[in-house]
């Protein structure tokens, strides 16, 4: 029999995924039992291996999630061939997608040494592609005169460690709009590239 609209599964395994995003993000992975995402969901311990094979298979699944989301919308950008204009782009784009999901970044970011090993490189593949994405963009700015990089590679390394570090300074309501925090990351990012 085929489950109805809304059954307690459609609902059950997003508000496991939810808690657990929520408990890694304040406690951190090693410090959370099976037991502590049962007792925030509301259901028994048992219940959670209906959905999940274990602790690991869930931080994995919260980390792969996070990052085909990330290149899809990476992908879904409107197409930008001039690469002064892309990595404009690009710029914007890391700040909000990132600020929008503050607790996947952190998982994301500060959870890798707690992937197994198989589980680590699935991510890491993930990552790569993001960050060969920006790579290439700079390369071609390089080839085209647009920027004076003695290394994409690297170049591409430190302007994401730079995007994605906004996610830890910066609140709602403070001094600077996020508006405002794009436009002065924007111009960083443009001089550090020689544009």
């Amino acid at each position: 029999m085929a489950r109805k609209k809304h059954s307690s599964a459609e609902i059950t395994g997003p508000r496991i995924r939810d808690v657990a995003l929520e408990l890694f993000a304040r406690h951190g992975y090693a410090a959370v039992s099976m037991r502590q995402i049962a007792e925030g969901v509301g259901v028994q311990a048992g219940t959670l291996y209906l959905y999940t094979a274990d602790k690991q298979t869930l931080l994995f699944d919260l980390m792969h999630a996070h990052m085909q989301e990330l290149l899809d919308a990476l992908n879904a950008l409107p197409p930008c061939s001039e690469p002064l204009a892309a990595l404009e782009q690009f710029t914007r784009f890391h700040i909000r997608f990132h600020r929008a999901r503050e607790k996947a970044v952190f998982i994301a970011y500060m959870e890798l040494r707690n992937l197994e090993t198989a589980n680590f490189a699935r991510i890491e593949t993930l990552r790569r592609a993001y960050e060969t994405h920006l790579e290439q963009l700079l390369q071609r700015g390089v080839a085209t005169g647009q920027f004076s990089l003695p290394d994409p590679k690297l170049a591409a390394f430190a302007l994401i460690a730079m995007l994605t570090g906004v996610n830890t300074w910066y609140r709602e309501g403070g001094r600077l709009s996020l508006e405002r925090v794009e436009e002065i990351y924007w111009d960083m990012v443009r001089k550090a590239v020689g544009a």
